[in-house]
């Protein structure tokens, strides 16, 4: 089967081409960072607009390099959660295609599709584990038996990982998308006389809470004011250290509830190379393993949506001919696929 996958559900427009029989992907992918940095954030209406200028383009771009439209064999795109506008203009393409070449559409959750990127790599993880999105909005933790059969076990009370990243970085005066900037201006120092806090680890449960993070971090910086480079690079290594151990503790927590061995780590923060060097160290102590997807799937993009899309496909599920968008769309909600793919 021959998917043409779109993901549109926020800031990055992605297209790709995933063949279930070969493995290989055809993708683009466009980011719209320059349009929102002097914004500091996401507009959505630009964002649903610069949508509806490049996806054709890119469509058109991946399929002089791939072949003829009338070999696809069915479409997935995003359906949600996400920006509803956005989420509309692909939702709107991958209808309209599919009319036209009357071939089944399917919408697609897209932490589902986060959730399986890293199968789009050599080395799959077995079922059942543990699986930490941190994407955007979202972060949580999931128990992931099967493809479709999941529980979520805690996410986060208020900001999710990536926008305590971009708020604090935003204190800083680091540029939008803050979180890489700050991973970067954290790599400049080894050592901090600040100390976050843990957030919620001092009490049982799953949960996540960092929006605390941003106030501590606000609170150093206008004690300190100005800030020299020097504790500039300070706050930012005390903060990413806070945030990691945090979640190194949750993943513990989950594992251990859950008697699994096995980890998966999925989303933008998921290409954080501290997070990864640390959760790689704690599953290597419990005789586990983790797992991520390639860092060109961490981010939002068109393969992972395809992937998931074929394995839904494959099992018989499709949608009826007319389409709707889920802004808010609950992981647990999904059906399973049986026997899982």
């Amino acid at each position: 089967m021959k998917v043409l996958g779109l993901e549109s559900s926020c800031d990055e427009t992605g297209i790709a081409i995933f063949d279930t029989e070969s493995n290989k992907i055809w993708q683009r992918l466009y980011s719209q960072i320059e349009r929102h940095q002097e914004y500091g954030g996401v507009v959505p209406e630009l964002a649903s607009r610069d949508h509806v200028v490049k996806a054709a383009p890119m469509i058109e771009d991946i399929l002089r390099e791939w072949g003829d439209i009338d070999s696809i064999d069915a479409i997935a795109y995003t359906r949600g959660p996400g920006l509803i506008g956005a989420l509309m203009v692909g939702a709107s393409i991958a209808r309209g295609i599919g009319w036209a070449l009357d071939k089944p559409v399917l919408g697609v959750h897209h932490m589902e599709g986060h959730l399986l990127a890293p199968m789009l790599g050599d080395e799959h993880p077995e079922y059942p584990f543990v699986a930490l999105l941190v994407s955007g909005g979202h972060t949580m933790l999931v128990d992931v038996q099967a493809i479709g059969k999941y529980r979520i076990l805690g996410e986060s009370l208020d900001d999710a990982v990536g926008e305590a990243f971009d708020k604090t970085a935003k204190l800083l005066g680091l540029p939008y998308p803050g979180g890489p900037h700050l991973a970067a201006l954290a790599d400049q120092t080894s050592q901090s006389q600040f100390k976050f806090p843990r957030p919620m680890t001092n009490r049982p449960g799953l949960e996540f809470s960092f929006s605390g993070l941003k106030t501590a971090a606000l609170n150093i910086i206008q004690q300190y004011n100005p800030l020299d480079d020097s504790l500039r690079a300070e706050i930012a290594y005390a903060f990413q250290h806070a945030v990691v151990d945090t979640l190194r503790i949750k993943c513990g927590r989950a594992l251990e509830q859950t008697g699994y061995s096995r980890l998966v780590v999925a989303g933008g923060v998921g290409a954080n190379r501290r997070l990864r060097a640390v959760l790689t160290e704690v599953l290597e102590q419990r005789d586990g393993r983790v797992y991520f997807p390639a860092i060109e799937y961490c981010t939002d993009n068109g393969a992972m949506i395809a992937y998931a899309g074929a394995l839904r496909l494959n099992a018989g599920q499709a949608d009826e001919g007319v389409f709707d968008v889920l802004p808010r769309w609950s992981l647990e909600s999904l059906p399973p696929i049986q026997p899982p793919i």
